[in-house]
């Protein structure tokens, strides 16, 4: 089965498919013909591709959701453009609503997938193709559909669940949330169908696509999240005989020349370097504003100022983790020779050919991850072991630092988790990690501990203008992002969130 994940621009949403110029001139080019498509087993591929190319952009925008509400980031204040403080900004500060645009735009990019998903799953079953291919295709979609769904239901709590097709736009505004028990047994049933029928491996036109290895470390996330900590553990231990390894450099994890290496169980495929469309452009949103070029090698290049590490963060670092500098810068020298002291995230920053179109993959499931997590598991199952000790100094030993023997078990959940954050440093791990090791006071407490440092001593200059009393007060209920505004307007089967109006 030949199929490979980089196809320019195939993007499927919920009543467009594009596929081809000659077929946007048919007579009605919101609806593909089912009749002639899903029949063969190139054609299950195109779709499936077309929801690889979603995932793109979905792992595009998540920092924001994941690492920018958190203490890892922050933002480059822009003095003389408010326009984000409705979307971007109300989310590092804390003030997301129902109508935080950005919310909207998550919550939207999400069910758009999953209605692919469905869609393609359900002619799945009618095709006639080889039956070992058709389950390697359902497996991938089922695992994305999973991974889905356990995004969704941390992100918003209980959520609507579709697994069938829909026929019309007007059908989803039908459905009402499910508990969030319900969400996660199918999470769960996904994820055993996709460990069932997915390789450990692919060939080398296919590397990149989704693997045993990483349905398996996805359910044993799962349960940790859960608090199911035994079957974490049994689960993580099926990953470790297949095949991955730390690679001995920090820096070669995130090398474009070094991608899909023995460390990584799933990234996100991109391609620069050619006019495909599946470049990313992570430094270009993450390099400070008004650096001219002298972050990004390109004249005049400047960055977003987005994702910006916080003081806090470059803090946590201990003396002498090669890790620091890898992950992040703590300024740069401008073009002038002056050394200007605003942070940036450093590890998808590489040298590429075409401005705008780096080759950077993101990583969504690393070894050092399932180890972490095996640590965290045996800690909480059966206090600290010396196995559990292995598996978190195994990542500490390959960053120079010093193992960690002789924790309790709160001592050890703490190391853990901050392990966690500087090992994860920029991977989008950092919010779930919080609320899973949290209860919702608990991590107000801390995040408005954090927020006091950070308007005590802004990471970057904010030109004279003062925080609001609103910014990074955080409230237990906010544990749980709003259902979007439009959301319930349109659906009155749905309800908010408590604490949202």
């Amino acid at each position: 089965m030949k199929h490979k994940i980089i196809l320019p621009g195939l993007l499927l949403s919920l009543t467009l498919f594009s596929c081809g110029e000659d077929f946007l001139n048919k007579t009605d080019p919101t609806r593909l013909v089912e009749d002639t498509f899903y029949q063969t087993e190139a054609q299950v591929e195109q779709a499936l591709n077309g929801v690889y190319s979603q995932l793109q952009g979905i792992i595009s925008n998540q920092w924001q959701y994941n690492e920018f509400i958190t203490d890892n980031t922050t933002l480059h204040f822009n003095i003389g453009d408010r326009g984000q403080g409705p979307s971007l900004e109300a989310i590092e500060f804390w003030q997301i609503n129902p109508s935080t645009g950005n919310i909207n735009s998550l919550y939207n990019s999400y069910y758009e997938t999953l209605v692919n998903i469905n869609t393609i799953l359900s002619k799945l079953e009618e095709s006639t193709f080889d039956e070992g291919v058709k389950g390697q295709f359902e497996g991938q979609l089922k695992f994305l559909r999973a991974y889905y769904y356990f995004n969704l239901v941390q992100y918003f709590g209980p959520v609507i669940i579709i697994t069938e097709p829909l026929e019309t736009p007007s059908e989803a505004w039908e459905y009402s949330r499910q508990p969030v028990e319900n969400v996660y047994e199918l999470v769960e049933s996904d994820l055993a169908a996709a460990v069932a029928s997915l390789p450990e491996s692919w060939d080398a036109a296919n590397v990149g696509r989704i693997t045993k290895g990483a349905a398996l470390s996805l359910l044993g996330k799962v349960y940790l999240t859960k608090k199911q900590y035994s079957e974490a553990v049994s689960t993580l231990k099926q990953v470790l005989p297949l095949g991955y390894e730390l690679l001995p450099s920090y820096a070669d994890v995130f090398d474009p020349q070094k991608k899909n290496h023995a460390e990584s169980i799933l990234d996100v495929q991109f391609q620069g370097g050619n006019e495909l469309g599946e470049w990313s452009n992570f430094i270009y949103t993450f390099a400070p504003r008004e650096s001219e070029g002298a972050v990004i090698n390109f004249p005049g290049q400047n960055g977003g100022g987005w994702n910006i590490p916080s003081r806090d963060m470059i803090a946590a670092y201990e003396a002498g983790d090669l890790r620091k500098e890898v992950s992040l810068k703590e300024g740069y020298t401008n073009l002038e020779g002056d050394w200007v002291p605003v942070p940036f995230i450093n590890k998808y920053n590489h040298p590429h050919a075409i401005r705008g179109r780096t080759d950077d993959n993101w990583p969504v499931i690393r070894y050092a991850d399932v180890l972490l997590m095996l640590a965290e598991a045996i800690n909480e199952a059966s206090g600290p072991t010396s196995e559990a000790a292995g598996y978190l100094n195994q990542v500490r030993d390959r960053a120079g630092l010093a193992p960690l023997n002789g924790l309790d078990k709160d001592e050890f959940r703490e190391a853990v988790l901050h392990e966690r954050r500087i090992e994860l440093a920029f991977e989008n791990h950092r919010w779930f990690d919080l609320k899973r090791t949290k209860t919702p006071q608990q991590l107000a407490d801390f995040l408005n501990a954090y927020g006091d440092f950070e308007q005590s001593n802004p990471t970057t200059t904010r030109g004279g203008i003062p925080f609001s009393a609103a910014d990074f007060v955080f409230e237990p209920y906010e544990v749980l992002f709003p259902i979007p505004a439009n959301q319930i307007l349109i659906n009155n089967e749905l309800t908010q969130n408590e604490g949202y109006q």
